[in-house]
């Protein structure tokens, strides 16, 4: 095993691991809100028996793991579902292909499969199959959660029948030896009748039954089994599977003793359940008494002795890297319960030594970053916020081709507290200075040069100047600063070819004739995820899964590559268009002409047309106005050439070939409903989806023409987003129907327009909603909350001594009808010189009367004002 799973805990040796994974292409919010609802399923009663059934989920999970599944049998894969998107009974022989191709990847291990297939109804949908659920849609599923427990009680046959079978005493077989990966070719040629060998096989199924009693419910048979596992295997120094076995013994003692896990937050097991594992069953009677369980069960404090020495001999092994970081961690969990901070620190300090070879830089990130939270869950915050420091740096280390400053500043903040830092300047005057000022001036310098290279020198003056504020006597002169850095569309401009042709006529002998052909072709130019399979995403994801992860590829399920033959691939995926076109020409001159003869000749024209450009990824971002919004495009440079790409008001874009670049065009927010609407004859007569189209591609046009983006390599050509324009990123681009005016001392306010006032003077307030809706809404009540933004974080909202607002901060609106609009007013007073901003929330007073408004529609902007010094009147 190479990559740990630092989520890992002590109850999780309980749980039996489920994979859930797409086959083929399924949308990827649809298939983690099916994922959502299947690993809701948690934990199942065991219909005839008292015991539950813990289950683990993974989305991705590598099959190299797999292999060491019968070290500890909660790292097996042992239940798969698929879920796919199948349209037509056609599609289906495919599907279950792929279904079956899936299953092998952990057919060894496996005890059950089951397929959720999406979209496809008919003949083939009504069979009634048990390992294949038929959904005519992802919105109509109401019985996936019911489906999940029936496969999870079959999982559960099967492991009870695992359980009873290698339980029994069976003296007279040769047990077999289990092994880890790298064990098998050191037990090449032993002598398998010596006691020494039989010991250690016993002992290592001992072990093994454990393991299974415990995923069971029989938390006391697991007890039993891994002390006598433990006995076995110290006796024959078998070290790597005498630490698993007391591993074992350490979470059984943990999940009697803390019910309600180690986890934390994340742990969603009811503590009555756990408990509950202890007592009798139906299935085979827990017959033990309180006395036996007392005796075999570790007390809370010798659960951590245990670990140690597991985590002792698993230091032996190199290949145990992984074991070994993931027991320190499930001990550090387990200390922070029982609240031993100084032992928890030095499991930590081991996980910080623990040798797991290459790592890449974002599995470095990703180690750091839960050290650090390990550290903070044990109390350790000024430990914790250093290992996150090193988190930050390694975001943007020099072996990263492109470095993550935004991740980078982003987790520099969130150390500022253990360094006892806060960017509140009234905090610093409040007496002595706490915290390590050499460390905090550091860190103060980086969070200055982070926000200057994330491209933000605003936010990089204002760190400039709190550290000025709070700390320029700790600085030295070399750190006390003098200064700071503040074929597609081919091209359009050839004349037609008869008018050329006209303009080189007559031909004199032996002379020829050129003719320019234009080709105009709509293409889809939203590229796959196929296209893209090495390039990095911008900046560095802090989770720590690198952009070529196989989960990346879960997270952006890939369209199949089918072979070149095949009848759809080119179109499909190599958007290429094939045109083909019969041209004709007739000539005559001479005295030919004078005859009337004429010849005849006709050319059969092929071309295959491409994009140059593709749009790989489209998502917005609000933009300062309400009214506005940036949508950010991903473009993709597919020819072997440097090509510029431009849009309407925008700077030109720069590709190098087969680059990458994000593209942000700030635009105007569309009203779609100034769009032609079809008539209700087209209404009623039309396919209900053809209409939808039609709506989409209307909208996309009217986008399309308001980008105006275009490229320019050797020709001119035009490209189009309406391939990429998915409904998500639509109901961004679409103005609100209800729209918002503010006006502060009757200047119209937006996000990036600043009114001024003076202070003591009354500032008229005004606050206007048109209804541009079809329904009636309202009635609302808007309250007024002024601010101060610091810009690093901090937001002041204490100004009860810096404003005042003359009657109330509240407002109602009654009901609005459509086409109408409604008015407030109200008057502010600023009592000290600054910058002000003023949030408006809103409450809808109608809820629950079936008339709610989507939050989307409250698009009310962020009031920024300056309040200036009142000119000083001339005295008597």
């Amino acid at each position: 095993m190479s990559i740990p799973d630092y989520m890992q805990c002590a109850e999780d040796h309980q749980t039996v691991l489920v994979v859930v994974q797409p086959v083929g292409i399924v949308p990827e919010d649809e298939f983690f809100r099916i994922y959502k609802r299947i690993a809701s399923v948690a934990q199942v009663s065991i219909r005839d028996s008292q015991r539950n059934l813990y289950i683990r989920y993974r989305h991705h999970y590598l099959p190299e793991n797999n292999e060491w599944g019968d070290f500890q049998t909660h790292r097996k894969v042992v239940g798969l579902i698929s879920v796919t998107t199948c349209g037509s009974a056609k599609e289906w022989p495919q599907t279950s292909d792929r279904f079956h191709s899936q299953k092998d990847v952990f057919g060894a291990t496996l005890y059950d499969s089951r397929l959720l297939v999406f979209g496809l109804q008919g003949e083939i949908a009504e069979q009634q199959r048990t390992d294949v659920a038929f959904y005519s849609s992802y919105d109509v599923c109401p019985d996936v959660e019911k489906r999940v427990e029936d496969f999870v009680e079959s999982i559960f046959i099967v492991l009870e029948s695992k359980r009873l079978d290698r339980a029994t005493d069976k003296s007279g077989d040769k047990i077999p030896l289990l092994c880890v990966p790298f064990e098998k070719k050191d037990f090449v040629g032993l002598d398998t009748d010596s006691r020494h060998y039989k010991k250690r096989c016993q002992g290592r199924m001992r072990k093994h039954v454990g393991d299974l009693c415990l995923q069971a419910g029989m938390l006391q048979d697991a007890l039993v089994h891994y002390h006598m596992a433990v006995e076995l295997l110290r006796s024959v120094n078998d070290f790597l599977w005498l630490g698993a076995a007391l591993e074992g013994l350490c979470s059984a003692s943990v999940i009697f003793h803390y019910p309600g896990g180690t986890a934390g937050k994340a742990a969603g097991r009811k503590p009555s359940l756990a408990q509950g594992a202890l007592t009798a069953n139906g299935i085979s009677a827990d017959t033990s008494s309180e006395i036996g369980r007392a005796k075999n069960c570790l007390r809370p404090e010798d659960i951590i002795e245990k670990y140690k020495e597991a985590i002792s001999y698993y230091g032996k092994y190199k290949n145990a890297g992984v074991i070994e970081l993931e027991a320190c961690v499930k001990a550090v969990r387990v200390l922070a319960i029982q609240k031993r901070a100084m032992e928890a620190s030095e499991f930590l300090q081991n996980a910080v030594y623990i040798n797991l070879g290459q790592l890449s830089e974002e599995e470095k990130i990703q180690r750091y970053s839960i050290l650090s939270e390990l550290y903070d869950l044990i109390g350790f915050h000024r430990k914790s916020a250093f290992f996150k420091r090193v988190a930050a740096m390694q975001c943007v280390a020099p072996t990263i081709p492109e470095p993550g400053w935004r991740a980078c500043y982003k987790l520099l903040l969130e150390t500022l507290p253990g360094y006892s830092l806060c960017l509140d300047p009234k905090d610093f005057s409040k007496g002595t200075h706490r915290g390590w000022a050499a460390v905090q001036v550091r860190l103060l310098h980086e969070l200055v040069y982070a926000s200057r290279r994330m491209g933000n020198p605003g936010l990089s003056v204002r760190h400039l100047s709190f550290l000025l504020q709070t700390m320029l006597d700790l600085l030295s002169d070399q750190g006390q600063p003098t200064h700071t850095h503040t074929h597609t569309h081919t091209s359009k401009g050839y004349r037609n070819p008869d008018e050329e042709a006209v303009s080189q006529l007559p031909l004199k002998p032996g002379q020829s004739v050129t003719l320019t052909v234009n080709i105009k072709v709509r293409l889809d130019f939203s590229g796959g995820e196929n296209l893209l399979q090495d390039l990095n995403d911008d900046g560095i994801s802090v989770t720590g899964l690198p952009s070529s992860s196989p989960l990346r590829q879960v997270l952006k399920p890939r369209a199949e590559t089918k072979p070149l033959g095949s009848e759809s691939s080119k179109t499909d995926y190599n958007h290429v268009k094939t045109l083909e076109a019969v041209m004709t020409f007739k000539y005559s001159g001479g005295a030919g002409k004078v005859e009337g003869y004429y010849r005849d000749l006709t050319l059969g024209v092929h071309v295959d047309v491409e994009p140059s450009v593709f749009f790989t990824r489209v998502s917005t971002l609000p933009a300062t106005r309400t009214r506005q919004c940036h949508l950010l495009l991903d473009v993709f440079n597919s020819t072997e050439h440097e090509l510029t790409v431009s849009a309407n008001n925008n700077q030109d874009l720069v590709l190098h070939a087969s680059e990458c670049q994000r593209m942000a065009i700030q635009v105007a927010k569309f009203d779609f409903d100034t769009l032609p609407q079809p008539d209700q004859e087209a209404v009623r007569y039309t396919n209900p989806k053809l209409l939808e189209e039609e709506r989409l591609h209307t909208q996309a046009s009217m986008i399309n023409s308001t980008l105006g983006i275009t490229w320019n390599i050797i020709s001119f050509g035009e490209a189009s987003v309406e391939g990429v324009l998915n409904q998500l990123v639509l109901e961004h681009l679409q103005l609100a129907p209800l729209q918002w005016d503010v006006v502060v001392n009757g200047k119209p306010c937006d996000c990036d327009i600043i009114a001024d006032c003076k202070v003591g003077d009354a500032v008229p307030l005004e606050v206007k909603l048109t209804n541009r809706s079809k329904n009636a809404v309202g009635p609302f009540a808007l309250t007024v909350v002024p601010f101060q933004d610091y810009q690093n974080g901090v937001k002041n909202y204490d100004l009860q001594d810096a404003v005042t607002f003359i009657g109330s901060n509240t407002f109602n609106i009654d009901t609005v009808n459509p086409t109408e609009d409604s008015v407030c007013m109200g008057a502010l007073l600023f009592l000290y010189t600054g910058d002000f901003y003023l949030n408006i929330k809103f409450q809808d007073d109608n809820a629950g009367q079936g008339n709610e408004v989507p939050p989307s529609w409250f698009g009310l902007p962020s009031i920024h004002i300056k309040a200036l010094e009142a000119p000083i009147e001339a005295g008597a």
